[in-house]
């Protein structure tokens, strides 16, 4: 079992370094390497990266059986397990996610000087906590559902709707807070500014998401859990 929680922590601190890169790589690859301007065509062969980047993280998640690179992602199961698994999520896995996505960015502005700065507050504080806090809501509530989904074509289709979910909800909120839906990778860039300890920081991109995540999960369990049992008590009754 350590060597197991070793392994996934390792897997975590990895994962979540390599998804700060790949957005700034996807970046250079689309205006650097392609050379294309900031056009239509640019923007549309960027997000298909996205997709194909997304499922490339969403197989590797599949190999290393549960590495993550986002806090949400695992703090919605562990919410639904044991304090156990509660507890190393929070004291463990979070931390390597964080870490990860530091060393990340810290690596991108040291081979990349002019890889930019992350994503950045752009409306008052209230607005970008319920920004966040809404969008995060409904992404878990997103991934909740899948992975209480049976669909044909699971891995595949699952991911699709996942990779489509995120980049729609990040785009809506691309102008206001960045769309993160993610507290390490902001972490890291908010680290590599010195802005990473105040109000705004901990408040929008921290606290507003947590609590989506919360909200996602108990409103999922208040939704579906009845039908499940009331389902259970009358197949017990006809047998």
């Amino acid at each position: 079992m350590e060597r197991r929680s070793r392994l996934l922590l390792l897997s975590d601190f990895v994962i979540s370094f390599m998804w700060v890169c790949s957005g700034v790589v996807v970046r250079l690859i689309v205006f650097k390497i392609l050379g294309f301007s900031h056009t239509h065509l640019a923007e549309i062969l960027k997000l298909s990266f996205y997709i194909a980047n997304m499922f490339l993280f969403a197989f590797l998640t599949k190999v290393s059986r549960g590495g993550a690179y986002n806090p949400l992602t695992v703090l919605a199961a562990a919410i639904s397990g044991d304090i156990r698994d509660f507890l190393f999520c929070v004291g463990s896995r979070i931390p390597a996610q964080v870490f990860g996505s530091i060393v990340g960015v810290k690596f991108l502005i040291y081979t990349i000087p002019e890889v930019g700065q992350g994503p950045r507050l752009n409306v008052d504080i209230h607005q970008g906590a319920l920004t966040e806090g809404l969008l995060t809501f409904v992404i878990v509530s997103i991934s909740l559902g899948l992975a209480a989904t049976k669909i044909q074509g699971n891995f595949f289709m699952k991911t699709w709707i996942s990779s489509l979910s995120k980049l729609t909800l990040q785009i809506l909120g691309s102008d206001l807070t960045g769309g993160c839906m993610n507290p390490a990778s902001v972490m890291g860039w908010a680290y590599a500014r010195g802005d990473h300890i105040t109000k705004e920081h901990f408040l929008v991109y921290w606290l507003a998401p947590i609590e989506g995540t919360i909200f996602a999960v108990w409103t999922f369990k208040w939704l579906f859990r009845p039908v499940n049992k009331d389902k259970a008590g009358s197949k017990r009754k006809s047998d």
